[in-house]
Parts: C-alpha cells; structure tokens; sequence
C-alpha cells in the first residue's frame, strides 16, 4: 500500500518538483496546495496519512496551520518541510505537535526514508538538526526536577521521558529497559497526563527545554 500524503508549499515549482519526485518512489500525493486554509480544509477531507508543511508561508504560516490541525483533533503526522534550520524554529515546530522536521535540501531518499519512519510512529528530524536535540539532551540530566510538572513522574516514568527525549520509540525504551511494550506505552499516557501534553514530541521537548534551562546560567 502506497503512502498517501497531503502537500502545503506556497512555492508552484517546489511543489511540482516534490511531486514527481515522491510519484516515482511509490508515495501518492493526495493533493498539493499553496495556501494554508485550503490545506486544513483538505487535510479535513482527505485524510492522507501524512501531511507535509512548509513553515514560511503567506497569509497563515506553517506553525498556525499546524496548531490549527491539532486543534481540529486530527492524528495523522504533520511534518514540516522547510528551508529554516533554525533550532528555535525546530522547537517551536515540534512544541506545536509537529511529528518530524525536515529540510528541503535532503536528499531525496533520505526524505523518502524520514517520511516511512514517521509513517509508523517514528519522530524524525533532518540529520544536521539532530545535534541540537542533542546537545540540549546531553546538558546536564541529573537536574532535579522537584518542581514544576515533573515532580508528578515516578522514577520509571522519568527514566522512560529521558529515552524519550533522546529519540528513542517504545520498542527501543522497552528494550533497554527489559519491560514489555505494553508496559511502556502505559508509562508514556501517564507521562503525557501528568505533564498535561498531547504527544511524546511535545513531551520530550518539554523535558529538554527544562533541562536545558537549569544547566546553564540566565543570561539577562
């Protein structure tokens, strides 16, 4: 069965280009549109089993779309596919729900990868972004996290949004953890009520930037 996705790019060459590229590698494309209100509206009606959005755009830009998706409730991956390797455009991407960042200069079965990974569950972020991920991660993990939402986690459910931030799906933490995948998945829902979030993206960013803030000094 083919993937099916929907395109939001208000660049007619882009899109065109992306179009037959993904054709020929068994990935239909539902629809290709420039305008953002026209994509919710598809997004709504054709329920492709991937969106992909470009983050700078006229009238509405990606990040409203993709907060506007997520308001409507719908569950598909959304995944921005941008020129802006930006890390605060990448957080604010992934904090909105987005599912995968990616960037427009990837090579092309590399995109085409990234998209079958996210397709099943995976979180994917373009190879140069996936460093910054990295580095917030590697900041300083022994952090107490006595305050704020965090104080809510069991040790194990700290343990697993750890894994979690690094990019690790439910196989893997269960994996590395000797637990069950079951188990994992309960873990993860308590997580995300605890923390009051929607998805392990927004999860993981949120730890990160906690993270992030307290190993280093404020600057201002």
């Amino acid at each position: 069965m083919s993937l099916k996705v929907l395109l939001i790019d208000d660049h007619m060459l882009f899109r065109e280009g992306l179009i037959s590229l993904l054709q020929r590698r068994n990935i239909e494309v539902l629809a290709a549109v420039g305008d953002g209100n026209e994509g919710i509206k598809l997004a709504q009606e054709l329920n492709p089993d991937i969106v992909l959005l470009d983050k700078r755009m006229p009238i509405i830009d990606g990040i409203s779309v993709l907060k506007h998706l997520k308001k409507l409730g719908l569950t598909m991956p959304i995944v921005m596919l941008t020129t802006s390797s930006n890390e605060q455009d990448l957080l604010d991407a992934l904090k909105a729900g987005a599912s995968g960042y990616l960037l427009k200069d990837m090579e092309p079965d590399g995109l085409v990868s990234a998209l079958r990974d996210i397709n099943v569950g995976k979180t994917v972020v373009a190879p140069p972004l996936t460093s910054v991920l990295v580095r917030f991660v590697k900041g300083d993990m022994t952090v107490s996290q006595s305050k704020g939402p965090f104080s809510e986690l069991t040790p194990r459910e700290s343990e697993i949004l750890e894994l979690m931030a690094e990019g690790q799906g439910n196989k893997l933490i269960a994996r590395n953890l000797g637990i069950s995948d079951g188990t994992v998945k309960l873990h993860v829902k308590a997580v995300l009520r605890k923390l009051g979030v929607h998805s392990r993206v927004e999860a993981a960013v949120m730890y990160i930037e906690h993270n992030h803030r307290a190993a280093e000094p404020v600057d201002d």
